[in-house]
């Protein structure tokens, strides 16, 4: 127990572990060196994870956050998480998607939840469209400009077809959305990140998907897309090794959102077959490690992270329960 402690230190700790008055058997000198340790020993797991969290809080304090694709899913999840994390830190989250009339009941939900300590900016954006990309910076107000992080989470799959019947406005509107979209506003944004001192600093979280790491059938350009992100995502860390900006890539398993309603074009009744005889992951897990990610010590990358629900163990490998 304890290897790197001298002797003498090991011999307090056993005193204090055992003795309600260890004055009696410890010189003052020895009783003061073992004073601090023996408060981080004697925390309670309550207390170890109030600190945590209170670190958490305080590395977001004052920080600019857009998370795209915001108005459901993964990306409404982490907008909450943020703010639950960092209520009172002066924290700044930028929501960004197509449906704004969402985004402001995301807004008032965060506002109902955690008060008026976390400024909410829902903003309309497209990220398919490279001219909406263009103008969301100029377009934000000065004091959201700032940004420090970028959670790049808009993506989108349409269609189960295989080649060669993948109708070719969903091929395009995948890559623009998944690819472009998320390359787009990485480009945006990394120019403030750059202009930090050292080289710059700042975090981009990159959303993909275990289809970007397994292909299916059925499934080849949403596997592309996320293919590409990955190389991207893997690419752009070691382009920006010299410097301080982040490049943090989570890829999730089976996660039950609006997704597979998307990708069966509205059929909600295919879409719930989909999570049959299974419990997916929700959106929430997904956004606590992002938010996890986003608030480790400035020196600690977490680069790639994948996610399962505990009945999956591949693309096309998964325990259903019989019904």
């Amino acid at each position: 127990m304890f290897p790197g402690l001298r002797a003498s230190t090991k011999a307090a700790l056993a005193i204090l572990a055992r003795d309600v008055n260890p004055r009696r058997h410890l010189s003052p000198s020895l009783l003061a060196r073992t004073s601090t340790l023996t408060a981080v020993l004697l925390l309670t797991p309550q207390s170890r994870r109030t600190m945590a969290s209170a670190a958490a809080a305080k590395r977001l304090e004052g920080k600019t956050i857009v998370i795209t694709g915001a108005s459901s899913g993964i990306g409404r999840s982490t907008a909450l998480e943020f703010a639950r994390t960092a209520p009172n830190n002066k924290l700044k989250l930028v929501l960004t998607a197509r449906r704004i009339e969402v985004l402001h009941e995301v807004a008032a939900e965060i506002r109902k939840e955690v008060g008026e300590g976390v400024e909410v900016l829902p903003v309309q954006l497209d990220v398919s469209s490279p001219d909406a990309v263009r103008g969301f910076i100029p377009g934000l107000p000065e004091a959201f400009r700032d940004i420090n992080v970028l959670v790049n989470n808009a993506g989108l799959v349409k269609g189960v077809a295989q080649a060669p019947s993948i109708a070719e406005e969903d091929i395009n509107i995948m890559f623009q959305t998944n690819v472009t979209g998320l390359i787009n506003m990485t480009q945006a944004v990394l120019p403030i990140f750059k202009a930090r001192p050292d080289g710059g600093a700042g975090d981009i979280i990159n959303i993909g998907s275990i289809a970007g790491r397994e292909p299916y059938a059925g499934g080849s350009i949403y596997c592309a897309t996320k293919a590409a992100v990955r190389s991207f995502t893997d690419s752009l860390r070691k382009e920006l090794v010299a410097t301080r900006i982040r490049v943090i890539g989570v890829d999730p398993g089976q996660v039950e959102t609006e997704f597979s309603v998307v990708r069966f074009y509205g059929d909600k009744a295919k879409a719930d077959a989909v999570y049959a005889g299974c419990e997916p992951l929700t959106p929430d897990d997904i956004a606590e490690v992002i938010v996890f990610a986003a608030t480790r010590r400035e020196n600690v990358v977490v680069a790639d992270t994948l996610v399962y629900p505990s009945h999956q163990a591949g693309a096309g490998v998964m325990h259903r329960k019989s019904t």
